[in-house]
């Protein structure tokens, strides 16, 4: 991998009561692209392919295994920067990455979704233009049932109006206030939502209408509407102040 490039990057965060890390007005930034695995041998090798791009223009990535027991490690050691093992649970696993990272900015991404072109640039350049400090992509999910449109279209919609990010839609936060956000709640599911609405305290997302790809082998393999009943329940469920870890057995028993 060649040198490592920085982007400059302006940063003003929101003057909300809030102990904050005050960033400089102008900062070299670098990203780093965190993506938390378990037993992903099947699809790590394109998942990190997808991403030489932007090795290639200086972004790090880095894979953290929950304890796979497939060949998910060995298979990412040749096309990642860094390969971490970690507790699992995604949380876990996804702050023990940004503790090894050395970017500026965090990109969380899921091993089955795929950033569009230019993420690394559009991210950089978002977040100056718009003096945020957070941010996701809309999502598109691959599949091609015409009610995957209108989920994904609820959805990007959803996310707009609430300011509350999903995993699948590749939340990017500048290493400052995910610190000063408390990290990831180690928490059994949901962790991307009470993430979100931590950062939401430090001002709204940059919502970003490029797209990003996300695998549809969930909403496909359990149906799409009874997923859909699955992850709106769920959600209400957490709002309502459910045990995240009973969330989480009912998950996995719709996955299985």
């Amino acid at each position: 991998m060649g040198d490592v490039c920085f982007y400059p990057l302006r940063i003003t965060h929101s003057p909300l009561p809030i102990t904050h890390y005050p960033l400089p007005i102008t900062i070299f930034v670098s990203l780093s692209i965190i993506i938390p695995c378990l037993n992903e041998a099947e699809g790590i090798v394109e998942a990190l392919e997808a991403l030489q791009a932007f090795r290639a223009r200086g972004a790090e990535v880095i894979v953290v295994d929950g304890g796979s027991s497939d060949d998910t490690v060995a298979r990412a050691h040749a096309r990642a920067d860094r390969v971490l093992t970690a507790p699992r649970g995604r949380a876990a696993q996804m702050n023990a990455a940004v503790a090894q990272a050395r970017g500026e900015i965090l990109l969380f991404l899921h091993a089955d979704c795929r950033l569009p072109e230019a993420a690394d640039g559009l991210i950089i350049d978002g977040l100056r233009r718009e003096r945020k400090s957070w941010g996701r992509f809309d999502v598109r999910i691959a599949g091609r049932q015409p009610l995957l449109r209108v989920v994904e279209a609820l959805m990007n919609a959803r996310s707009r109006l609430t300011g509350i990010a999903t995993g699948d839609q590749g939340i990017f936060v500048t290493r400052s206030l995910f610190e000063a956000a408390g990290r990831f709640p180690e928490i059994a599911l949901m962790e991307d939502v009470e993430l979100s609405r931590r950062l939401k305290r430090y001002g709204a997302p940059l919502c970003l209408p490029h797209r990003i790809t996300a695998s549809a082998r969930r909403w496909e393999k359990n149906g799409v509407l009874r997923t859909i009943l699955l992850m709106w329940g769920l959600r209400l469920a957490y709002w309502l102040g459910v045990d995240p870890a009973k969330l989480a057995l009912r998950y996995a028993a719709h996955r299985h």
